[in-house]
């Protein structure tokens, strides 16, 4: 018998037993993987979402607080319109529509919208009057436009996430007291 010195190699491969475990590991990491990522994208986008939503919403409340301050009068109240008189007796009108989800401002025949996606909005008016022991407060104004000291507002907006109503809400409440 002759001996070689160089063994002829053998042949070797998975057996079905080691690439069905190998497969299935594997399977196990890439749903982990994916999941992951859904996870992390759509918190992405949330974020996002949240930090657009309140950008809007400052800046809408910035603009609403510099023109009721602004206003001389309110001339009417709704719970979802306002409409004041500046100094120069023209009509500024903030009037929120549940249809569109749009708070827009009306000022001599031009329009803006200040925010969009909003699903609530109210508005509310008070009164400064003294009671008997001569501490000032603010009191309901029970619709009479003529006494309104004070403009409560609160708003609630949101976003889609993947086409679903997720967390993606702002809420902004404030009191803006006018200066006439």
């Amino acid at each position: 018998m002759k001996v070689s010195l160089y063994p002829r190699p053998r042949r070797r491969a998975f057996s079905l037993m080691e690439m069905l475990v190998a497969l299935g590991i594997s399977s196990i990491l890439m749903a982990t993987l994916m999941s992951l990522t859904l996870f992390c994208s759509r918190s992405f986008v949330a974020i996002g979402n949240y930090m657009d939503l309140n950008k809007a919403s400052l800046n809408a409340l910035d603009g609403l607080t510099r023109d009721i301050r602004g206003a001389y009068s309110l001339k009417t109240f709704a719970t979802n319109q306002l409409v004041f008189l500046d100094v120069n007796s023209n009509q500024l009108t903030f009037a929120w529509s549940p249809v569109s989800g749009n708070l827009t401002r009306s000022l001599g025949g031009t329009s803006e919208v200040l925010l969009d996606n909003c699903d609530y909005l109210l508005f509310d008016i008070s009164q400064r009057t003294p009671v008997t022991n001569g501490v000032m407060g603010f009191y309901t104004a029970t619709n009479n436009a003529a006494l309104c000291k004070m403009v409560s507002v609160s708003w609630r907006c949101s976003r889609t996430i993947l086409g679903q109503k997720l967390n993606t809400e702002s809420v902004q409440t404030a009191k803006i007291v006018m200066r006439n």
